[in-house]
């Protein structure tokens, strides 16, 4: 039998996840000496994961990423094999029938509760779900958000926090030349909030976002970012943080803000050193119930955040939290339900510690939520090397088929998007967004994506 990376028996294997972490293991796989062949797996019809459904549509540079993932996707060892669940239409463990390895690359989707009374009430969100429904993901299509409140709380300060409280000050104006899915720019059209509140548990030095999101809130049509000085005195050791230069210039933007008379029809009021202790309303949420914090520690970049016990009560009709993401489990792969991601080594998958031979992680399944999308470049590399180190020890598969794979799935129903019928779905968004003066107009429906292909 030839050995697994050669031209006589390529090194095959499966990605689970068609987002940034895919593409960049996918990437140095095909430019490898060993011969590889992948075929991605992908849960909706379209890929690119969070750069899709999870960028801010006024931020599309980010998005000019997809051009080097769609020269990977080009490749003649690559196939797309979207609209296809692991765990569901195909088993992991069938999947090693087909394929050498296993690369899981699924994310973390979903969000992290913040574990307080009254989270269950009406107009208690996560971040997740609102970014999802404005920007047209499947799953958050059909999502109602009353936008008839006045004062909306975002939990957090990471750059997502900074997406969700800047999507909601923004003006129609701001946004309708963008790629936001058009049923949320018709209700957003419609909004009557007027403050945001942006709540983070540690001080302003340790907020979590760049310097660019934060600075563009002070550029905002109809919005004025709001801050009391006070909150911007720093301990010593908070000082001794703004030696990382993205700290040091997120202090420096919100020091300007403090400086600013507020003077826009809207305001964005910035709280630091504060948590959520209860959501307070009857039927739905009236107002949010914050404990002060104090920082403790004495070591720059570990500081930690500790109550104080004293309280105060924020009004507020709409609360959105962002304070973290967990993944999904999928049947027959270890699970961590502690930090809610894939038990690893360094990116060879591990149960009771001890590696699974064939299987491994990428991206945030891999390492938690962290990081931004080039992020995760090193990361899938670092995986990458060890699969590669491994191959000489693997088990060959029993049926080295992408055909056998394709024809499997047929007969169980499926529909499965190639490549190929991406570019149709992806052509067609184009073109229904020219029409409009958009740059895509998308489909917000699985079944509106699969239409194209048959029409």
């Amino acid at each position: 039998m030839a050995a697994l990376g050669t031209a006589e028996r390529p090194l095959r294997v499966a990605i689970v996840g068609s987002g940034p972490s895919g593409f960049y293991a996918a990437a140095p796989l095909l430019k490898h000496e060993a011969v590889c062949t992948i075929d991605m797996f992908e849960r909706l019809p379209t890929p690119f994961g969070l750069v899709r459904g999870g960028v801010a549509p006024d931020h599309p540079k980010i998005r000019n990423v997809i051009k080097v993932y769609e020269k990977t996707a080009r490749d003649p060892r690559f196939n797309l094999l979207a609209n296809v669940k692991v765990g569901e239409d195909i088993t992991v463990e069938e999947l090693r029938q087909y394929y050498d390895a296993i690369i899981f690359a699924c994310g973390a989707e979903t969000d992290r509760r913040l574990g307080i009374p009254g989270e269950e009430l009406a107009g208690s969100h996560t971040a997740t779900a609102f970014v999802g429904w404005y920007n047209g993901h499947p799953d958050y299509r059909d999502l109602s958000f009353d936008l008839s409140q006045e004062v909306a709380v975002v939990i957090g300060v990471g750059n997502v926090a900074m997406d969700v409280a800047r999507v909601l000050a923004k003006t129609v104006d701001e946004l309708k030349h963008t790629d936001i899915a058009q049923h949320a720019l018709d209700t957003l059209a419609e909004s009557k909030v007027r403050e945001i509140h942006v709540v983070g548990r540690r001080g302003a030095a340790q907020a979590a976002f760049t310097p660019l999101e934060i600075k563009e809130m002070g550029a905002l049509e109809a919005c004025d970012p709001v801050v009391d000085p006070a909150q911007l005195v720093l301990d010593p050791i908070s000082e001794a943080e703004l030696s990382d230069n993205n700290k040091a210039k997120n202090v420096e933007h919100l020091r300007a803000f403090a400086e600013r008379t507020p003077e826009k029809p809207r305001r964005m009021h910035f709280h630091f050193l504060a948590s959520p202790v209860e959501l307070r309303g009857v039927g739905r949420v009236e107002s949010m119930l914050l404990g002060r914090n104090k920082l403790e520690g004495d070591t720059p970049f570990k500081l930690k955040a500790r109550p104080t016990g004293e309280t105060f009560e924020l009004p507020c009709g709409l609360v959105f939290r962002s304070i973290g993401y967990r993944g999904v489990p999928i049947p027959g792969v270890p699970f961590d339900e502690r930090w809610g991601g894939i038990p690893n080594i360094n990116g060879r998958v591990t149960e009771n510690d001890i590696p699974l031979q064939g299987l491994y992680a990428v991206g945030w399944i891999k390492r938690g939520p962290s990081g931004i999308i080039g992020t995760n470049k090193p990361d899938s590399l670092e995986t990458v090397k060890l699969l590669l180190e491994d191959a000489a020890n693997l088990v060959p598969c029993e049926t080295p088929s992408t055909e056998a794979v394709l024809d499997m799935l047929k007969a169980r129903g499926v529909r499965v998007v190639t490549l190929d019928d991406w570019l149709k779905i992806d052509a067609a968004e184009i073109a229904a967004g020219e029409a409009v003066g958009k740059p895509r107009e998308r489909f917000t429906r699985v079944s509106e994506m699969l239409g194209v292909l048959e029409a």
